[in-house]
């Protein structure tokens, strides 16, 4: 069975939207494309190499979809990350029935995508890994089959955006696998999803 992971740059108060460049994503008027950048130090770099070091498959919303293909093809054959996107497997959530890819190995989840998903993880294949794609992350996040949670939490405020953790999400324990702060204070985490929520109480007898 296939593992699900959801990788993820955020603020500190939970925004994704647009992490690198301003022209990224500037729906609702988002005007801070790009805060991502002056804290990408060599620390946050080797963090994400770490995610993209184990066999995967991208899971991506359409409009990060729109936003990969637009720029990785360009630099195909002199970037090692662009060469490894372009070979493996990108599967599409989109609600167009007849929306049209042109990179290559790329697959639209068709019908409903939740239910998609549910089914590439019975699979035989590589794991899957979303980028950006926040809408999306959130309807994965409230149907329970996400198995991994990657957070890059970046030490900026950004106000209003497009967020990870939205109002709908299933209620899960985590469990922290790891944790490093980098220099320019990003903390980058890793949590593994531990099952229903336990509670208790520190009211008196």
């Amino acid at each position: 069975m296939r593992k699900l992971s959801v990788a993820a740059f955020v603020s500190l108060d939970g925004v994704m939207q647009g992490p690198g460049g301003p022209q990224e994503d500037t729906d609702n008027g988002f005007t801070l494309g790009g805060w991502t950048v002056p804290y990408f130090d060599e620390a946050v770099g080797k963090a994400m190499d770490a995610i993209l070091s184990d066999p995967y498959d991208l899971l991506l919303g359409r409009r990060t979809y729109e936003i990969f293909a637009n720029h990785w093809p360009k630099l195909e054959g002199q970037d090692e990350l662009a060469d490894q996107f372009g070979a493996i497997n990108k599967y599409v959530a989109t609600r167009n029935p007849g929306y049209a890819t042109d990179w290559q190995n790329s697959h639209v989840l068709k019908g409903d995508a939740v239910a998609a998903v549910r089914q590439l993880k019975t699979q035989e294949g590589r794991n899957l890994l979303t980028q950006g794609s926040a809408q999306f992350i959130q309807a994965l996040l409230a149907s329970d089959v996400v198995d991994e949670i990657h957070t890059l939490t970046f030490p900026v405020l950004l106000g209003k955006g497009k967020r990870l953790f939205g109002g709908d999400g299933a209620p899960s324990a985590l469990t922290l696998i790891r944790s490093v702060t980098s220099p320019s204070g990003v903390t980058i985490n890793r949590y593994g999803v531990a099952g229903p929520v336990q509670t208790g109480s520190f009211a008196l007898e």
